[in-house]
Formats: C-alpha cells, structure tokens, sequence
C-alpha cells in the first residue's frame, strides 16, 4: 500500500465525514427510488429483447419460404 493512496483516502474522508452521518431515511429512500427505476428499465429492455427475437424469427421463416 502506497502512502500516498492512503493520503488520498484520508482526505476524501475528511471532506465527506458530514455526509456520512446525515440523514439515514433520505439516502435510504434515494435508494428504493433508484432501485425501482433499474427494475422498470430491466424489465422494459426484457420487453424489447423478447419482441425483437420474436421478429428476427419472422423475418428468418419468411427469408426461408422464398
């Protein structure tokens, strides 16, 4: 371990040790909020996903009538 990495950490400490004791409740509903927003992403690109292989297998079987 470099001392100066733990020059870095020491200062980066320092200037955010406020924020470590504040408010507990609004970083945990910062966290629910962001966390519900992943899952609807996730399960909009599952949507898409599954629609666009649906297609690619349409254009496939009709490429294969020709």
């Amino acid at each position: 371990m470099h001392p100066n990495q733990i020059g870095l950490w020491k200062k980066k400490l320092l200037k955010d040790l406020p924020l470590v004791f504040q408010n507990k409740s609004q970083t945990v509903d910062d966290f629910e909020e962001k966390e519900s927003e992943l899952y609807r992403q996730i399960g909009q690109l599952k949507v898409e996903i599954d629609w666009l292989k649906k297609k690619s297998q349409m254009l496939t079987s009709t490429k294969k009538n020709y």
